[in-house]
């Protein structure tokens, strides 16, 4: 069976009324262009490495701007989203924010959450710092939703490092995995790639990978390149670098014939650690 699939790829900025537009304006452009569901990257509401302005705007689920445009438009055009992530306040967490992927439905209901496990505190380049932790709080536990497009996963960005969050999805019942970013230019050049055909592989699923590019308002530069890959690894959709909506044809029994042809989740054994 094979479906129609829109993935929008972003240059998010700091005000979330604009994005809000933009995603508005995406999920119309989606449903209008044939796709069952929409993929967008992490942080489509709200980019900024400013930790102070950053948590002054951010808002909870039930006042996002982003989240609002976007499950009216979910609901208005009949298209199923994956909402690459957010940044959200949770009254859990009262001193961070949670960095949260969404499923919603074609009429607007939300039917998954993920936050963010794996926090981005590295230095991408000589000079180049990330903390996410001085702003996020890690998540705990897979996430999936029951969708048009299949059994779907949630990851976002980082978690591309950490297989076995890839094999507790797969392991599941993940058909297709989601992995929403805003890879950095020097991480994207060296790993994008590589990291995302390998996570297909080993799972036997399809990974949609949403991302951001360009140069952002609060001086980050993202890597684009957002892709949709196969069961087999091959790369059906390569975005590029320029902002855009772009869509791909999945084909679902494909999942089913590359786990035939190599049963890897069959094949998996538990490793006890010496």
């Amino acid at each position: 069976m094979t479906t129609r699939i829109a993935i929008a790829q972003m240059t998010s900025g700091t005000d979330s009324a604009v994005n809000a537009a933009v995603l508005s304006g995406y999920v119309e452009a989606a449903a209008a262009g044939g796709a069952t569901m929409l993929f967008t990257p992490e942080m489509s509401g709200m980019l900024d490495r400013n930790t102070a302005r950053l948590f002054a705007n951010a808002r909870g689920e039930d006042e996002d701007v982003a989240l609002a445009a976007v499950r009216e438009a979910a609901q208005k055009t009949g298209i199923w989203v994956a909402l690459g992530s957010l940044a959200l306040r949770d009254a859990r967490h009262a001193d961070r924010l949670v960095n949260r992927s969404l499923v919603i439905d074609d009429k607007g209901e939300i039917h998954a959450r993920y936050d963010k496990m794996h926090l981005f505190d590295v230095e991408a380049a000589p000079g180049e710092y990330y903390r996410e932790s001085a702003s996020f709080v890690a998540g705990a536990g897979v996430a999936l939703a029951e969708t048009p497009v299949g059994t779907l996963g949630l990851a976002i960005c980082y978690d591309v490092r950490f297989p076995r969050l890839f094999d507790a999805l797969s392991g599941a019942g993940a058909e297709v995995i989601a992995l929403p970013a805003a890879f950095t230019r020097p991480t994207g050049r060296a790993h994008w790639h590589t990291l995302l055909r390998a996570r297909a592989i080993e799972t036997a699923s399809f990974v949609v990978a949403a991302g951001q590019t360009g140069e952002h308002e609060d001086g980050r530069s993202t890597y684009g390149h957002s892709l949709v890959i196969d069961p087999w690894g091959d790369i059906l959709l390569d975005a590029g670098e320029e902002p855009g909506l772009h869509f791909a044809e999945i084909d679902l029994e494909r999942i089913a014939d590359v786990r035939r042809r190599i049963p890897v989740l069959q094949h998996r054994r538990d490793i006890a650690a010496p």
